[in-house]
């Protein structure tokens, strides 16, 4: 196993169709806070009580007590080089696809295009009664303005994000593109995913199975690390930009 940026590198530059797989944790140098690690957000919050459909249909308020904030968290933030680097490889076609966990958008803020977010994303809001779609500008302000704090639609019912929650179904669309693009890699590349939260830590196992190689970039470890054939446990951002620079050379 190997685990320098030159050695990503190369696995990069050997790569006929590589994907990037990446989760919270190439969020954090951008000030996100992730989920599962130690200090993380469901550290100090029971993701079933603030993330869950239950709640958002019980008890929207207590729902968008939470949510209202951490949209404008979210959208005060930028994209770190990690993200950039990762549009970069996309730009020069070395990168096919790039499937996230994140709901940030800062892959797309980046210059990523055709971001698989299969766990939706904060692009715009939705009435869960009717159906009816608006801008998430406009469900911040309709938020703002009552006096609950819960977004409503014109029909009366309250109105959620993009994001998928907890007793949510995932959004098959993304799910089904993300698993066409772990079929056609030879290299996936990982990063700041703890690969727990299924389906999506099935994707790795899928280009295994083909024949294709693993490269995982995370502090922490994971499952998949005794298949990898590189392995780096170091920030994504210093090492992502060492990776280009090392494809420059």
């Amino acid at each position: 196993m190997r685990n320098a940026p030159e050695d990503l590198a190369a696995l990069l530059r050997e790569a006929e169709h590589a994907v990037v797989l990446t989760g919270a944790g190439i969020s954090t140098e951008s000030g996100i806070p992730d989920f599962r690690s130690a200090g993380g957000l469901w550290e100090n919050y029971d993701p079933m009580t603030v993330a869950s459909m239950r709640t958002f249909m019980d008890d929207p308020a207590l729902f968008w007590r939470f949510h209202r904030p951490r949209i404008d968290m979210l959208g005060a933030v930028d994209p770190n080089p990690a993200h950039e680097a990762v549009a970069e490889l996309q730009r020069r076609g070395i990168v096919r696809s790039v499937i996230t966990q994140n709901i940030d958008r800062l892959h797309s803020r980046a210059g990523a295009v055709d971001v698989i977010e299969v766990h939706g994303s904060l692009d715009a809001g939705r009435c869960m009664r009717c159906d009816h779609a608006v801008s998430m500008d406009e469900v911040c302000a309709r938020a703002d303005a009552a006096e609950d704090g819960v977004p409503r639609c014109d029909c009366g019912f309250q109105m959620k994000t993009g994001v998928v929650l907890f007793g949510e179904q995932m959004p098959t669309q993304a799910i089904n593109a993300a698993y066409d693009a772990a079929e056609s890699a030879d290299v996936m590349l990982v990063i700041g995913s703890s690969l727990v939260v299924a389906p999506v830590s099935q994707l790795p196992g899928v280009v295994l199975s083909r024949g294709g190689r693993l490269a995982i970039l995370t502090e922490s470890e994971t499952d998949y690390d005794p298949h990898c054939t590189v392995r780096i446990h170091e920030k994504a951002g210093p090492t992502m930009q060492a990776v280009l620079a090392a494809l420059d050379a």
